[in-house]
């Protein structure tokens, strides 16, 4: 509920404070006395957009707060927890600022918001009818929900919710599927055929860089052979080979080691180089017969090598693992088409049985809705009837549509002001009094159902006055013993109905005039009262008729 509202500096309040108590509250004054710049300023926190032309001194900044209790508001909560905004669990906190250079500043909970943040919070918070204002009863959003309340539907779409957020994921992933499908159908060929390209070569790991070393050797094995036949022939001619040449001059020195102890030591190095020398010798004749020349091997590795190039050249990579890699990411793309079908027909089945939850359940909530049609239609005709509108029906529009997260079901509340026999949407057909009145008369009904935040009345009473003025009372005082209610009246039927009266008048100070509030006794509500009833200076019967009113 509204707690209090603060303004500082704005039109011609310099600075005024009212504080609300819960029950059905009454704002009267004389035209011109400031009710609408309330209005205005309660606004400015509601999201509306703000004009530096209505600073009440040009040179000073501008601020409206409001602050409001909603410990009885979950959505709210749950807002402000959603967004980084809370503060005192109990009390929350909206502010507007305007400088004098036009600029305007929006808080909640004095942390800096966006505008369009601050509207949507204050739409839990208040419900402000204005006059010529459609608000929220033309949305069919408003409607679908009235409906809701009134067949207290909400355990159902909860668990309808939580079936179809689970129907739309399976469905979306399918949906994905079958795009990935279509996509991969058009690649598969021109992945096939690339993967069998790279197959029919069968490459192992490194080939292409071991077949390039080998046709180097293969090129140049002939003067390889040439240089391993000379080396090895050095190492075996029969007296003066290296190595007949090694012996003899072991030989030479070996009788004389046991004397010499140097050149003990040099025959030792002398006998290691010996044996080392041998084994080269027998290692360059097994080279020598390993490398051959082999016309036909050069010819087949040239035709490998060049079948390598031009898949390098084709995949632009210049190595053999890496046409590996490349042919090991095509096997999967052709594996994960081919897997394709299989997912696919494994979340039909899963969409179709959730979808057949969801549709089941949203059924049952259409079902539910349409009950409760002829029940509405009837009661709103009824309160339509006792707050001046006889005229007037209201008339249900309940459509099928495919699941969606409120349902199977559009909802329309068409209108008819004047037994035309012709039903138009209420936003295109319904003027800002009756719209304030229909509204009264359908939140009336669901009141204690819904999670409604305060609601505020900007002359609802426009066009009605009597036993129709009366009758509105007596249905704001109804929705006052669950709600908040705060209403704006020229009519004493509905002043005489509210629990607490605020005054709005001007006072006059150093030449300027200035608008004024303060909350009225019993006895001034009852000299209020007379004054609307009869004027100025109300009658022993306007007072005695004032007090009979406020009794009520």
């Amino acid at each position: 509920m509204l707690k209090k509202l603060h303004i500082k500096n704005y039109a011609i309040i310099d600075d005024i404070e009212l504080d609300f108590s819960d029950g059905f509250t009454i704002i009267t004054g004389e035209t011109g006395a400031g009710k609408s710049i309330l209005i205005g300023a309660l606004g400015l926190i509601l999201g509306d957009r703000a004009d530096s032309s209505s600073l009440w001194r040009a040179e000073k900044k501008s601020f409206i707060e409001g602050f409001f209790s909603i410990s009885h508001l979950s959505g709210a909560q749950s807002f402000l927890q959603e967004h980084d905004l809370t503060g005192d669990p109990d009390e929350l906190i909206l502010r507007r600022e305007i400088s004098p250079q036009g600029k305007s500043r929006a808080f909640v909970n004095d942390s800096p918001v966006s505008l369009q943040l601050l509207k949507n919070l204050a739409i839990l918070l208040v419900d402000l009818h204005r006059q010529f204002d459609s608000l929220e009863l033309g949305n069919t959003s408003f409607q679908r929900n009235v409906l809701d309340a009134l067949a207290n539907n909400a355990l159902l779409l909860k668990n309808y919710k939580e079936q179809f957020i689970a129907w739309q994921s399976v469905h979306n992933k399918l949906q994905e599927l079958y795009l990935q499908k279509t996509q991969s159908a058009k690649e598969l060929d021109y992945y096939q055929y690339l993967l069998d390209e790279l197959l029919k070569q069968s490459f192992e790991e490194n080939e292409l860089e071991n077949l390039e070393s080998e046709l180097q050797l293969l090129n140049e094995s002939e003067g390889i052979k040439n240089a391993l036949s000379n080396a090895s022939g050095l190492f075996e001619m029969d007296e003066h080979g290296l190595l007949a040449e090694f012996r003899k001059l072991i030989q030479t020195f070996r009788p004389y080691a046991a004397l010499e102890k140097n050149l003990a030591e040099i025959l030792k190095r002398l006998e290691t180089v010996q044996i080392e020398l041998k084994d080269i010798s027998k290692e360059i004749e097994h080279i020598n017969d390993a490398i051959q020349n082999d016309p036909a091997r050069i010819v087949w590795i040239n035709d490998r090598l060049s079948e390598g190039y031009k898949l390098f050249k084709k995949h632009g990579v210049q190595s053999t693992n890496s046409l590996l890699e490349i042919q090991q990411n095509l096997d999967e793309k052709c594996r994960a088409v081919f897997t394709l079908d299989d997912k696919i027909i494994l979340l039909e089945k899963e969409e179709k049985a959730l979808s057949l939850k969801a549709g089941s359940l949203a059924k049952e909530i259409s079902n539910s809705r349409k009950q409760q049609i002829n029940i509405f239609e009837s009661k709103v005709q009824e309160l339509l009837s006792l707050v001046g509108m006889m005229n007037a029906k209201i008339k249900v529009v309940q459509a099928e549509t495919p699941l969606q997260e409120s349902g199977m079901d559009s909802i329309e509340f068409l209108f008819d002001a004047n037994k035309s026999g012709k039903f138009e949407s209420i936003k295109n057909v319904a003027s800002g009094g009756e719209l304030s009145r229909l509204m009264l008369c359908i939140k009336s009904l669901v009141a204690s159902c819904m999670e409604l935040p305060t609601m505020i009345f900007d002359e609802i009473d426009s066009g009605i006055s009597g036993e129709a003025a009366r009758q509105a009372g007596k249905i704001m005082k109804q929705i006052a013993h669950q709600k908040q209610v705060i209403a704006i009246s020229h009519q004493p039927q509905i002043a005489g109905q509210a629990d607490h009266h605020y005054l709005i008048f001007k006072e006059e100070k150093n030449n300027r005039i200035f608008t004024r509030a303060r909350i009225l006794t019993n006895e001034e509500r009852i000299d209020t009262i007379a004054k609307m009833l009869s004027g100025e200076k109300p009658s022993a019967a306007a007072r005695e008729n004032a007090r009979e009113m406020v009794k009520g």
